[in-house]
């Protein structure tokens, strides 16, 4: 077991003490537990909605959901590429802890998920969309189903219109455009939740705007001023919009929305080789340096938008520094889930943000981006083949299952080398570790308040903060790779 439940302790303790009227009290608790959605976009850039500015894209579901919501507007990917970023959100970890280095890598099995941790306290859970953690075949250690989801309808990686998905480990494809689709699907699992009267936890994770870039032609019409490359991205962007405006008005009709907290983000920074121009790409980071693939503000910075009706009562706009890592956290402090062997965390819970309650971050952010090569997953061939091996009753092939290694603790770290790029957040400033070709670190400071663009090198104009924040980075790094070594799991 991974958890110790002590949730419901002190309830049947006072059920034991004042009878039956305790008893109801705590199907009521239970009952009005928050219900969590939790959805991610595919390298959408900070600035890429109408609420954030965009001359040209049309979100209008987006924009008025930021005009009801907490808007995270220091919101930060764990990491410029996909795997290690979805490996944050569900662990509240830096993906580098568990080897997940780059896109295609896998979670390990030995982590904690927040669907494990919530499931511990009654949720049902499900996922939708990408997975790009491991395999999506049933029995492998880190499919969705063995990370802690009692439903899925989920992809091995990015995927289009009328996609092949992995439906609790049998292939099978969907119809429609491809946002659409995948909130369709989570919609009938939060249906089915709400006639199980059970609260829920729902990940939906889109496959757009990463390329190819393929929008319908109702989607692609909303730009006909633009080129066809630009027409299919917009359009993308604008199908998620919809996917996400479909889902808030269902929410609303089902009675839901008031106590479901709804997160929105993305990935990471935006692909560049579709932005052939200055003003393009400035225009999808939002004037933000850099973009997928590195560690500028324009490669981690992305846009978040948190709604939750019963709580967050006005828009409001935070500049705290925050991320991916504390999605996990935050949610283990909404609902009270406890994790007895928990390994160490980089997130920390933003309940005290959304309550109004918080000004500043408690601790530094850490990235770092480990020299490892991507391991490319095709989605539909992978699914195809896959479908070809199933019979039913039978959805695994003969053989050993996917990632059955995905576990292993045979490559140990060194902690004396500390290679790639680097940052550190701290409050209002940010450290950059770059490597020369000759692989030197090489370090610059910049006020994110002051420069959010990163023009402007601090560090020989403040060397004390520049040598403080160097000493910090190096630290949380060698953390990190103890928990890589396998220190965490310790227990």
């Amino acid at each position: 077991m991974k958890f110790q439940l002590r949730f419901f302790i002190p309830l049947l303790l006072a059920c034991c003490l004042t009878g039956s009227g305790s008893l109801l009290h705590a199907a009521e608790q239970q009952s009005t537990r928050p219900n969590i959605i939790l959805c991610m976009t595919d390298d959408q850039g900070w600035g890429e909605t109408g609420f954030m500015g965009h001359p040209i894209l049309k979100t209008p579901h987006l924009d008025e959901m930021a005009a009801s919501s907490l808007r995270l507007d220091r919101f930060y990917a764990a990491a410029p590429v996909c795997s290690p970023t979805r490996g944050s959100f569900l662990t509240g970890r830096h993906p580098n802890r568990f080897a997940c280095f780059s896109w295609g890598h896998t979670l390990r099995p030995q982590e904690v998920t927040v669907a494990e941790a919530v499931k511990s306290v009654g949720y049902t859970t499900g996922h939708f969309g990408k997975w790009h953690l491991g395999s999506v075949q049933s029995n492998s250690p880190v499919s969705p189903g063995n990370s802690g989801f009692d439903e899925w309808v989920s992809s091995p990686n990015f995927y289009e219109n009328d996609p092949y998905m992995s439906h609790n480990g049998v292939v099978k494809q969907l119809k429609g455009e491809s946002s659409r689709v995948t909130v369709d699907a989570a919609l009938d699992f939060i249906k089915q939740a709400d006639k199980d009267k059970k609260p829920f936890l729902a990940v939906i994770w889109f496959g757009n705007p990463h390329t190819p870039h393929e929008a319908v032609s109702e989607l692609k019409d909303l730009y006909p001023d633009q080129k066809p490359n630009f027409q299919n991205y917009f359009g993308e962007i604008s199908g998620v919009d919809r996917a996400m405006g479909h889902l808030r008005s269902q929410l609303r009709d089902l009675g839901l929305a008031e106590n479901t907290l709804l997160w929105f983000t993305s990935d990471n920074g935006p692909r560049p080789p579709q932005f052939k121009t200055e003003e393009a790409r400035s225009q999808a980071t939002g004037g933000l340096a850099g973009f997928k693939g590195n560690l500028w503000e324009g490669g981690v910075r992305v846009p978040s938008l948190i709604e939750w009706p019963a709580v967050i009562k006005k828009p409001e706009v935070s500049n705290v520094p925050c991320g991916t890592i504390d999605i996990y956290p935050t949610v283990l402090a909404m609902t009270g889930a406890k994790v007895s062997h928990q390994p160490q965390l980089d997130g920390v819970s933003l309940l005290p943000l959304i309550e109004g309650q918080m000004t500043a971050r408690g601790r530094p952010m850490g990235f770092w981006t480990y020299p490892e090569k991507g391991h490319p997953k095709r989605s539909t061939d992978i699914l195809l083949a896959l479908q070809k091996q199933q019979s039913p009753g039978h959805p695994n092939p003969k053989g050993p299952a996917p990632d059955a290694d995905a576990g292993s603790l045979k490559t140990q770290y060194p902690k004396d080398k500390l290679p790639g790029a680097a940052a550190l957040v701290d409050g209002n400033f940010k450290l950059l570790k770059m490597e020369t070709k000759r692989g030197k670190p090489r370090y610059t400071l910049y006020d994110l308040v002051k420069d959010p663009a990163e023009k402007q090198d601090l560090s020989q104009v403040d060397p004390q903060r520049l040598k403080k924040m160097k000493a910090a980075l190096a630290d949380w790094q060698h953390s990190v790779v103890d928990s890589l070594n396998g220190k965490d799991y310790a227990d």
